[in-house]
């Protein structure tokens, strides 16, 4: 499978297994039946409320034999109520025990924003920390501390915009090597994409299949489909290949890594299979055509009254 090389010569498989929104109950079989099937890849967050059911599912494969640690590349996130100094390394101690492991190949800062400790998502302005008070440069050399005592092997940072990755590369002397953000066909991200190349840092794409399982609170009225996008279903058609491997040969095309969710055999199969499927100059021409700046992860969820984060990408 092809790879992302990092710095230190750390190689990250470009196709990993998302575990946004796999319940639990079902999230520790996915994990064993990725890795089961080819998968060295997978990613976690401490929010998504599963790490534990991971590690378990982790510790019984390694108990089995069927692959090492080393053979594994984990990244997992900081969530945003542990931003202050204090409370990054012993965050990140909780996502290690959770997952049962001695270190993280990657830990990213999950979004730019940060709440009090203890809260899971912001219900009133006081559920806030501002700048000055949790200034991200200064999450940031925690984050490369915990890179320092060998917890995590690389550092990165989550829903950056541009102006907010030009910052933090201002402010310190070792850049993020990885940006993880909302990436398909309707949301492209060409600058971003630009940007990252020049200064090194790679992509992982997220929500690649338009997210359709996410809670009705958090889908828009008459979203668009990706997955019954007529294009693409012509361009799957003609491949011999399932739309779902469309979008994310796209995504491994542009050079960016990418992370599909499923907890179902077939489908987690099926994903994985993706990067024999033979785009050609033809069918990007047509999917080039399809951005509309759309997000479907639009983090309307950070907004209280008197904390506006509509425009928390900088657009």
């Amino acid at each position: 499978m092809k790879v992302l090389s990092f710095k230190n010569g750390d190689e990250m498989p470009i196709i990993g297994l998302g575990t946004w929104k796999s319940e639990k109950g079902e999230v520790g079989k996915a994990v064993k039946t990725a890795i089961e099937n080819g998968y060295r890849h997978i990613d976690c967050a401490a929010t998504y409320g599963n790490e534990a059911e991971i590690g378990e599912a982790l510790a019984e494969i390694f108990e089995e034999g069927k692959v090492k640690r080393e053979d594994l590349w984990i990244t997992s996130k900081l969530w945003n109520d542990s931003h202050l100094k204090k409370d990054v390394i012993p965050a990140l101690e909780k996502t290690l025990k959770d997952l049962q492991l001695n270190y993280l190949d990657l830990y990213l800062i999950h979004w730019p924003v940060a709440f009090k400790q203890g809260v899971a998502f912001p219900e009133k302005d006081e559920d806030y920390l501002s700048l000055e008070e949790a200034p991200i440069g200064e999450t940031w050399k925690m984050m490369l501390e915990a890179k320092a005592l060998n917890m995590i092997r690389n550092a990165g940072v989550s829903n950056f915009s541009i102006p907010k990755l030009e910052d933090l590369i201002e402010e310190t002397d070792e850049i993020p090597e990885l940006n993880q953000i909302e990436l398909h066909p309707y949301l492209q991200q060409n600058e971003m994409l630009e940007f990252c190349s020049k200064h090194n840092i790679h992509l992982t794409a997220y929500s690649p299949l338009g997210s359709s399982d996410r809670s009705q609170a958090m889908k828009a009225a008459n979203e668009p489909s990706l997955l019954e996008n007529k294009v693409i279903n012509q361009i799957a058609k003609k491949h011999g290949a399932s739309p779902a491997q469309v979008l994310i040969k796209w995504s491994i095309l542009r050079g960016t890594a990418v992370i599909p969710k499923s907890v179902h055999k077939d489908r987690i199969i099926e994903n994985m299979q993706s990067a024999g499927v033979n785009l050609n100059e033809d069918d990007l021409k047509k999917i080039a055509n399809l951005d509309e700046h759309f997000r479907y992860v639009t983090g309307e969820f950070f907004v209280t009254k008197g904390n506006s984060y509509e425009n928390i990408y900088d657009e």
